[in-house]
């Protein structure tokens, strides 16, 4: 069979898969700002970067805590996100039927929580579930909402060794606009414009560069979140400067765009051709030399007739999206309502 049956002939006719006659941003779908980090070309002067990083380890190995900290508008400019704070915790056992990494993960979010936003004894605070619920990879948001625990109707009613000991949360999952016919973000700001809550949390699935990270690692930060923009369905902004109130978004990286899996196939599959082609050789010389965004434009190019705007998530995400949201659920009634264990929240769970 002709090798053209292989390659296709744009790859390598058209000029501007290598070479565009108008410069284009390269940018690799993710919305974690670690991962925007290690895609950044990181200058030799750490000091003057306008970005802090710095990492911890946990359980043993098992869990990894970075803090990327975007300290002003060079770094915001440099990451392609707002100046604040990004808290990732990646740990493979989110994955896996782990409960004593699970609870682990879960006491680490309380403590990041706390550092990122300490709440006073009676802040009021509303919990937002973004997503579709009848679409798994992105019912991250609404499950979680079905798992904590509300009071701000129970005020004077609950049991005597609860009162006291718990803020007044309410909740709301407002789907998406395909199921509304409304923007999330009017939604979202008319409830904080009436009942006008301390804080907001918002919980989020968000799309990753890395196969690897996906349904392990929880993003927490201060800097706001554009619904649907993980899968390139920007809406408007939730901030604390659209909605009058501060935000706190929880995200985790569900899915992968396909273009990026297909790019880290192939650079696999190009540094085992370098290895193996003849150094000085015409063909070593561009294989060693094909840029990263000339590779995942190529690749977008190629891909776009035949997949379109895909994303792909893995095949057990249903139990895993489950269990997620038990860490998230778990970790926001525990960080919100101190006084009482998590056994008490169970027992009171949607009273």
């Amino acid at each position: 069979m002709p090798k053209e049956a292989f390659i296709p002939e744009k790859a390598f006719i058209s000029e501007k898969a290598f070479i565009p006659e108008k410069a284009f941003h390269f940018s690799v779908r993710t919305d974690l700002a670690l991962e925007a980090r290690e895609l950044q070309e990181v200058e030799k002067d750490e000091s003057d970067s306008g970005v802090d990083v710095t990492e911890e380890i946990f359980s043993e190995g098992k869990i990894r805590v970075t803090w990327v900290k975007i300290l002003n508008e060079k770094g915001a400019s440099a990451m392609g996100k707002p100046i604040g704070n990004y808290i990732t915790i990646e740990s493979q056992s989110m994955k896996e039927h782990d409960l004593e990494t699970h609870e682990d993960i879960i006491k680490i979010m309380v403590d990041q929580l706390a550092k990122l936003r300490p709440l006073k004894k009676n802040a009021s605070i509303l919990l937002v579930g973004l997503g579709n619920w009848n679409v798994t990879p992105d019912a991250l948001g609404p499950k979680v909402i079905s798992k904590v625990l509300v009071t701000r109707h129970l005020s004077g009613h609950m049991p005597e060794e609860l009162e006291g000991h718990v803020r007044p949360v309410s909740a709301i999952s407002p789907g998406v606009m395909g199921l509304t016919g409304i923007e999330t973000g009017e939604i979202i700001r008319g409830v904080t414009e009436r009942i006008k809550p301390d804080l907001v949390i918002a919980i989020d699935a968000l799309a990753a560069r890395r196969t690897s990270r996906i349904n392990a690692t929880i993003q927490i930060s201060d800097t706001g979140v554009n619904p649907g923009a993980g899968v390139g369905n920007k809406r408007m902004k939730l901030s604390e400067e659209t909605l009058g109130t501060p935000i706190i978004v929880i995200g985790v990286p569900t899915v992968v765009d396909a273009a990026t899996l297909v790019n880290d196939t192939m650079d696999a599959m190009l540094d085992s051709m370098v290895a193996q082609a003849p150094k000085g050789s015409q063909f070593f010389e561009m294989l060693s030399t094909l840029a990263q965004e000339e590779k995942y434009h190529l690749i977008t190019e190629i891909l776009n007739p035949y997949t379109g705007n895909m994303f792909v998530t893995p095949k057990e995400v249903d139990s895993v999206i489950e269990r997620l949201s038990n860490i998230i659920a778990n970790a926001i009634n525990i960080a919100l309502h101190p006084g009482i264990s998590e056994q008490d929240i169970n027992r009171f769970i949607n009273v």
